[in-house]
């Protein structure tokens, strides 16, 4: 199927360079792409030591995504390019991973990514190669309004990846394409057997793709042993109720692990307090967050002040008002932790966002209504 990549010339004198990952999205990425005529090259990252990656399963880079995007591209008859970001990837994404967590924050590591390694460094590297566009497979899509780019969710709800790009800076979405925007998975891999893709069956990438055991404590505990220290947990009243095997155990929100009985409700993580090696326990209604400071905004929009914000990938939009770098919600929201990302909208179109530094508690008598 035709897509329409908005070159600034004719397709025959444009050149385009891929982010291949080696799975079927940036696959058939890169099949639509050579099919407008261009000069196609792919893009490959190696982001790990290729030999501990080669044993890898279920992650993205890994050493077995390197060979089947390599194998996909010589059957497109298109160039490929591997590039070693190891050292920018443990330094740009790895650590600040563990640091966040160990800080008893919630990272968003593939948020991170987006915005270093895989847009800052991949589009400098395109523009070295001279191409008009860098295309990747993300389920997000580029729409021009008015002589403005904007970006939006992604047409199928189910494969939206927008949340993970508002760090996306206008520059950048000048010259990014994003092919599959407006199609479901299951037309991507329907392309993909059509045109014999050796990875059209190929299962998607689990969890964060460094942790594809989803050990993440394993990894924290490893590089930041001090996350390992048994210590309290208290109730909201400071009063000690049990003890824990270390706070890189648990994160905001958390039920599970907590293993306290003889409550009359159920507890939850309410708070972290790694200096302390504390964690702070309450009723579920204590997660209620009415307002949120945002930092390190990344702005697309213009002044919108009635939005729509997500704090978690696969969770829905919900109303909020945004007041500089404060964001209030219309009603209590849940699951809000420090370190999270805060992706605000109108409507489809992603308006920016940033990260949650601080929450403020709803009031009590909001709870209590939250509660009944």
């Amino acid at each position: 199927m035709p897509v329409s990549f908005d070159f600034p010339r004719p397709p025959r004198q444009a050149r385009v360079v891929v982010a291949m990952s080696g799975g079927v999205d940036s696959s058939v990425a890169a099949a639509l792409a050579a099919q407008t005529g261009a000069e196609v090259s792919g893009v490959t990252l190696q982001l790990y030591d290729h030999g501990e990656a080669s044993r890898r399963s279920g992650a993205c880079c890994a050493g077995q995504d390197i060979y089947d995007a390599k194998t996909v591209a010589d059957r497109l008859g298109i160039a490929h390019y591997v590039l070693d970001y190891e050292s920018r990837f443990r330094d740009g994404v790895i650590d600040r991973f563990v640091a966040e967590y160990a800080r008893g924050r919630t990272p968003v590591p593939c948020a991170s990514c987006n915005q270093g390694v895989k847009f800052v460094d991949l589009v400098a590297f395109a523009r070295e190669l001279g191409a008009d566009c860098l295309a990747t497979g993300h389920y997000v899509r580029r729409i021009v309004n008015d002589g403005r780019v904007e970006l939006h969710k992604g047409a199928d709800p189910r494969r939206d990846q927008s949340y993970f790009l508002f760090g996306t800076s206008r520059e950048q979405l000048d010259f990014l394409r994003f092919p599959l925007g407006d199609l479901p998975k299951d037309e991507v891999r329907r392309i993909a057997a059509g045109l014999r893709l050796e990875v059209a069956a190929k299962p998607d990438s689990q969890d964060i793709c460094f942790v594809p055991d989803g050990d993440y404590a394993g990894l924290v505990k490893r590089l930041r042993p001090a996350t390992e220290a048994a210590g309290e947990i208290v109730d909201l009243q400071g009063r000690v109720l049990g003890a824990h095997r270390g706070v890189v155990h648990f994160t905001v929100g958390q039920r599970r692990g907590i293993e306290i009985g003889g409550q009359k409700e159920p507890l939850y993580v309410i708070r972290i307090e790694p200096d302390q090696a504390r964690i702070v326990v309450g009723p579920r209604r204590a997660l209620a967050v009415e307002a949120m400071r945002v930092a390190d905004w990344n702005w697309l929009g213009e002044d919108q002040r009635d939005v729509s914000v997500k704090v978690r990938s696969l969770a829905p939009a919900v109303p909020a008002v945004r007041d500089g770098d404060w964001i209030g919600f219309a009603s209590p929201e849940y699951g809000v932790a420090p370190g999270q990302a805060a992706v605000l909208y109108a409507g489809t179109r992603l308006l920016g966002g940033g990260w949650i530094a601080e929450t403020i508690t709803a009031s009590e008598s909001v709870m209590d209504a939250a509660a009944a």
